[in-house]
């Protein structure tokens, strides 16, 4: 008894003394960290939690829905592959081939309606609305320096920071991308009340344009520009009549916002598998959408090519572009979106698949790497 009773006031004294620690700090968004995790009891953020911040619907008018192959799931996966996928918590897997759904499966509670969290897919989204707001005349191009746009950036170091380093992950600003730390840039834009606020604090740590480093706070600031030249229009507004409509979604998407109403344009577009798998049509057929061009074929062209650039290591780099990545596997060229818990967009143009994975959880990775769950994605459709 003795025991219980010290070990419930070590309990409470440590609660007091963080909620001290988190008042006086001003990091009070820690409160909705360890309420939506810990005390939850999970360690991180999931899939379905678009009700637990405000958002923003973006209507789908037109649906255009997917063809249907007569071979629709006559394939057989392989037992292993099917276990690996059961095993990173696959909610929904989904392959087209020439435009036709060949291929389609749901666990747990999920089906073909259910929206879940893209988490990073949405920078890939964000970098397409760039392209659209540049092919408006609302932005000049990708070289122009983020200052025109920005206050905060007019002058110093951060006078040389252009769009094309934000969407390339080049600007040399000092985002900490530290999953791990609830102290880190990615918690408290994702948990915070102010994503801008919060981005625009950081500042310069090294040269843009030599070294490419995920960090979200470079794609925040492509949102923050965005809002810039929308004026009163919503970035999820401009979303919803330029690129939701005219791909034809058959649900409406959805955009978690802070407290201050902006979009957090790193993250959490809500959608269906279905309508995800439109992102990799979009930029497979170069910003063409059955006859419309959404995107100039220039702007998909340098999106989805590697940029000139060193990654931390000095080593030139091989995987991105302008908020997508790109791999090779088994001499095919594939570019895609990825999210944390294993969120995936695939376009493999030369198989003519597009293939899309959400779910619960990814391979663990060290660095750069590439998850190694990507592989079995990819290798279940290559298959079929």
């Amino acid at each position: 008894m003795k025991f219980i009773k010290w070990f419930l006031i070590a309990i409470i004294t440590l609660l007091f003394i963080s909620e001290a620690a988190i008042l006086v700090t001003g990091k009070t968004f820690l409160n909705r960290v360890f309420a939506m995790t810990i005390f939850s009891g999970k360690l991180s953020p999931d899939i379905d939690e678009l009700n637990s911040f405000p958002f923003r619907e973006m209507n789908a008018t037109k649906p255009q829905p997917w063809l249907v192959s007569v071979n629709y799931n006559k394939a057989k996966i392989d037992d292993s592959l099917m276990r690996k996928m059961e095993d990173f918590k696959t909610t929904s897997y989904l392959v087209i081939k020439n435009d036709s759904i060949i291929y389609e499966n749901y666990w747990e509670q999920y089906n073909d309606k259910s929206v879940t969290n893209s988490f990073s897919m949405a920078k890939s989204f964000t970098a397409a609305l760039i392209g659209i707001a540049i092919k408006k005349g609302l932005i000049k191009n990708v070289d122009e320096p983020v200052g025109n746009y920005i206050d905060s950036y007019k002058e110093g170091d951060k006078a040389k920071i252009t769009i094309k380093h934000l969407l390339t992950m080049s600007s040399g600003v000092d985002f900490d991308e530290t999953y791990s730390s609830p102290w880190a840039w990615p918690s408290e834009a994702y948990y915070g009340d102010d994503v801008n606020a919060l981005t625009l604090k950081s500042e310069v740590k090294e040269a843009p344009g030599i070294t490419w480093k995920y960090k979200g706070g470079d794609s925040q600031l492509l949102g923050i520009i965005l809002k810039k030249v929308l004026g009163n229009k919503s970035i999820s507004d401009f979303a919803a009549e330029n690129l939701w409509q005219k791909m034809g979604a058959e649900q409406p998407a959805f955009w978690s916002l802070d407290n201050a109403g902006m979009e957090k344009v790193s993250c959490c577009w809500y959608a269906t598998a279905r309508d995800f798998a439109r992102f990799a049509k979009l930029y497979r057929d170069k910003g063409n959408w059955n006859g419309e061009q959404l995107l100039d074929t220039l702007y998909v062209n340098e999106s989805i090519q590697l940029a000139n650039l060193k990654d931390t290591e000095g080593k030139p780099n091989d995987k991105y572009g302008y908020q997508w990545w790109m791999m090779k596997h088994k001499d095919h060229d594939i570019f895609y979106c990825r999210g944390i818990r294993g969120q995936y967009i695939f376009a493999v143009p030369d198989s003519h698949l597009i293939v899309v994975r959400t779910g619960h959880k990814r391979a663990t990775k060290k660095g750069d790497e590439l998850p190694d769950d990507i592989y079995v994605y990819l290798d279940i459709a290559l298959a079929l």
